[in-house]
């Protein structure tokens, strides 16, 4: 059958157009869920396929879960299923966003919604770790694999930078599962575990600030945001830091304004970079929303369209399959990484110098994994539920 053939179209815009919309918890969270869409319910990828595309898209720059729809729809439905999926994907958050931008510069603050967010959170650590649950059980084939991925979680919380551990993991690994097929691997176990990351590796270079006046035109807003889209890798934190970095530094944008933008990104659904969208309109409205939105996400579009054709023949090469392997569980290893530091924040709550379990979130995330695990609950209902039980929980207590 012609995977662009268009009736295809219609079913990728419904199911990324429903994952934009309820796609809280970032880049973690929404790969959890286009693996149960994708994979589970619509076969339209296998489990080692999506795996695939998981590590790719951890390797190039730009948000990881908008590449991964983008990726989807290339295979399913062919170019035009490349520019719909991205586009039904993006789109729910950045008119969202782009609302909030209208009344919060009209009213002047921003939309309280703290008591459907506090459900939401714990719900979302369960639908991560249904992911890892399931995609762990494809990606570590062997004990070596599952050693991999253990050294690359103890990197990450050493401090090392996300694309870096990723790439080592892919590179050791590659090494060590290719040599020990070819029986000179004697000793490699010992390295790869001890290995010593150089704390310089965790260092990435960013987007040097543009020189111009506090009030930029629109080409050098967008231009400022083609720059972030091009070489932006890692988490939303990383993001942040380019933000302060190129706006606040530069006097486009308040100390305030920044931080109320990533809380909007923080509690719209969809990709977190729908941030740009936020910050194009408080500096130049519409048309400054605009073409921050376009400069940010254009990047992605093309480094998919140029990626995408090459991960079949890595696969068949033995060396470059052996890559893969140890990527994707590097990449399983990160959203693990990632779901240990949301649960910290989200459970966890801090009273002067004691911490202490928030058993309300704490049951919340265990009634949704299990949901989630056991009876494979659909994100869409985790993610309502979450909601409703989080303002029940307000509203009581």
């Amino acid at each position: 059958m012609d995977s662009s053939a268009p009736h295809r179209l219609p079913q990728l815009a419904k199911v990324f157009f429903k994952l934009g919309a309820i796609g809280f918890g970032g880049p973690a969270a929404h790969i959890a869920m286009m693996e149960d869409e994708v994979v589970h319910r619509h076969k339209w990828l296998t489990r080692e396929q999506f795996l695939d595309l998981v590590g790719a898209t951890n390797l190039i720059p730009g948000p990881n879960s908008t590449e991964m729809a983008i990726h989807v729809g290339y295979i399913y439905a062919g170019w035009l299923g490349l520019i719909v999926a991205g586009i039904c994907f993006i789109g729910p958050a950045v008119v969202i966003t782009g609302a909030f931008a209208w009344a919060y510069v009209v009213y002047g603050q921003l939309p309280q919604v703290a008591p459907l967010l506090y459900g939401i959170k714990p719900a979302v650590i369960a639908i991560i770790l249904g992911a890892i649950w399931k995609l762990g059980k494809t990606a570590v084939k062997s004990r070596k694999l599952l050693l991999i991925a253990v050294a690359v979680v103890v990197a990450l919380f050493l401090g090392l930078n996300e694309v870096i551990a990723l790439l080592l993991g892919g590179l050791l690994g590659m090494l060590w599962l290719r040599l020990a097929e070819n029986g000179t691997g004697t000793g490699f176990n010992g390295w790869l575990i001890g290995f010593s990351f150089h704390p310089l590796l965790s260092q990435l270079s960013t987007a040097s600030p543009l020189a111009s006046p506090s009030a930029p035109t629109l080409w050098q807003l967008g231009l400022f945001f083609l720059k972030v889209g091009s070489v932006l890798f890692g988490s939303g934190y990383v993001l942040i830091a380019f933000l302060e970095e190129g706006l606040v530094g530069q006097g486009w944008l308040t100390q305030q304004q920044l931080l109320d933008a990533i809380a909007i990104g923080q509690f719209t659904p969809g990709p977190v970079s729908s941030t740009a969208t936020f910050i194009g309109y408080v500096i130049a409205g519409w048309p400054g929303a605009v073409v921050a939105t376009l400069g940010i996400f254009l990047p992605s579009f093309f480094f998919v369209a140029a990626l995408n054709p090459l991960i079949p023949r890595l696969r068949a090469s033995p060396w470059a399959s052996a890559f893969l392997d140890a990527v994707n569980v590097s990449a399983i290893a990160l959203m693990a990484a990632v779901t240990v530091q949301l649960a910290r924040g989200t459970l966890i709550v801090s009273t002067g110098t004691q911490l202490n379990i928030d058993w309300p979130a704490l049951l919340i995330a265990v009634i949704a994994a299990v949901a989630a695990i056991r009876f494979r609950l659909s994100a869409v209902w985790l993610v309502l539920a979450g909601a409703v039980m989080g303002w029940l929980v307000n509203f009581i207590f």
